[in-house]
C-alpha cells in the first residue's frame, strides 16, 4: 500500500508531467484556453492512462518484445476511441472544444512513456496507481494553466464571469502566445519551489529527457532511438612533446628518384648507341 501511495504522490508532485517532466506539451498549450477544457482533457487522459496501464501490465508477459510499441499503441487507441465516443455522446460541447486533441491522446508521450517504463515491468495494481497519479498530475497542471489564462484573458473562472475583471482582461492570454507565457511563469514558480525544497533537504527530481540533455535519466530512454540534443564536451588530453613521434622519411621518394635517374641514363645510353650505329651504317655506305 505504501508503494501505491508513493506512485500517487510522485505523479502529483515529485514527477508532475507538466511542470517537472515537461511532457504532453502539445495539449497543454493548445486546449488550456479555459479551466473547463483543461479539466476535461486531463480527466480523459487520466482514464486512458489508467486503463491502458492496467491492460499492458496484465499482458506484459504475453506481448513479444519485438512488437511491444505497436501493441501498446493498439491498446491505447482502443481506449481512446471508447473515451471519444463517450464524450461525443454525453458532453458534446466539451468534445467540440477539445476537437482533434482527443484522438491525439493515442500518441501522448505521457501514456506511451508510462506504458514502456512502468506498466510493462510491474504488476497491475501498482500500474493502476501510477496511471492515476500521473493522470491527476497532468490534470492539475492543465487546470492551473487554464485558470490563469481564463482569468487574465477572459475575466472569468470556470466560465463564471468575474465582475472586477470585466474591463481589465488581456486578450493575448487567450491566444497561443499566452499559453507559452503562462507556462513559463508557472515553471519558474516550480523552480523556486524546487530550490526551497532543496534548501530544506527534500529535493525534487531534476527535469528529465531531451530538455536536460540526459537520455539516461529519461523515462522514454528504453523506447527512444534518438540521441541527446546536448553534445557532451570532450576533454582534450595534453600531449607530451617527448611522446610526439619524429617524422619518418619517405623512402618511396628515394626509390622513385633512383628509378627515374636510371631510366634517364638508359635513355641517354640507348640514344648514344643508336648514334654510333648510324655512323657505322653511313661509313659502310661511303666505302662502297
Amino acid at each position: 500500500m505504501k508503494k501505491n501511495l508513493e506512485r500517487l504522490v510522485n505523479g502529483l508532485w515529485k514527477e508532475n508531467p507538466t511542470f517537472v517532466l515537461m511532457l504532453g506539451m502539445c495539449p497543454t498549450l493548445a486546449v488550456t484556453t479555459s479551466a473547463i477544457n483543461g479539466i476535461g482533457m486531463g480527466l480523459s487522459t487520466t482514464v486512458v492512462l489508467v486503463l491502458s496501464n492496467m491492460m499492458i501490465s496484465a499482458l506484459r508477459n504475453i506481448i513479444p518484445d519485438r512488437v511491444r510499441m505497436p501493441a501498446f499503441i493498439v491498446v491505447v487507441a482502443s481506449f481512446v476511441t471508447m473515451v471519444q465516443f463517450l464524450m461525443q455522446g454525453f458532453v458534446p460541447s466539451l468534445y467540440s472544444s477539445l476537437g482533434i486533441y482527443i484522438p491525439l491522446i493515442v500518441v501522448n508521450c505521457i501514456i506511451l512513456g508510462r506504458a514502456e517504463s512502468y506498466a510493462s515491468k510491474n504488476p497491475v495494481i501498482p500500474s493502476m496507481f501510477d496511471g492515476i497519479g500521473m493522470g491527476l498530475g497532468f490534470t492539475v497542471g492543465l487546470t492551473f494553466i487554464g485558470v490563469v489564462r481564463e482569468i487574465l484573458g477572459n475575466g472569468s473562472a470556470f466560465d463564471v464571469p468575474i465582475k472586477a475583471l470585466n474591463d481589465y482582461h488581456i486578450t493575448l492570454f487567450g491566444l497561443a502566445p499566452g499559453a507559452f507565457i503562462v507556462l513559463g511563469f508557472l515553471v519558474a514558480v516550480m523552480n523556486v519551489v524546487r530550490r526551497k525544497m532543496e534548501a530544506i533537504g527534500k529535493p525534487l527530481p531534476a527535469v528529465q529527457g531531451c530538455l536536460a540533455g540526459d537520455c539516461g535519466g529519461c523515462t522514454l530512454s528504453s523506447a527512444c532511438t534518438g540521441k541527446s540534443l546536448v553534445h557532451p564536451k570532450t576533454e582534450e588530453i595534453p600531449v607530451n612533446p617527448k611522446d610526439v613521434a619524429k617524422p619518418v622519411p619517405d623512402t618511396n621518394i628515394d626509390v622513385k628518384q633512383t628509378a627515374n635517374t636510371k631510366n634517364t641514363e638508359d635513355v641517354e645510353k640507348s640514344g648514344s648507341d643508336s648514334s654510333y650505329a648510324d655512323d657505322d651504317i653511313q661509313g659502310k655506305g661511303d666505302d662502297k
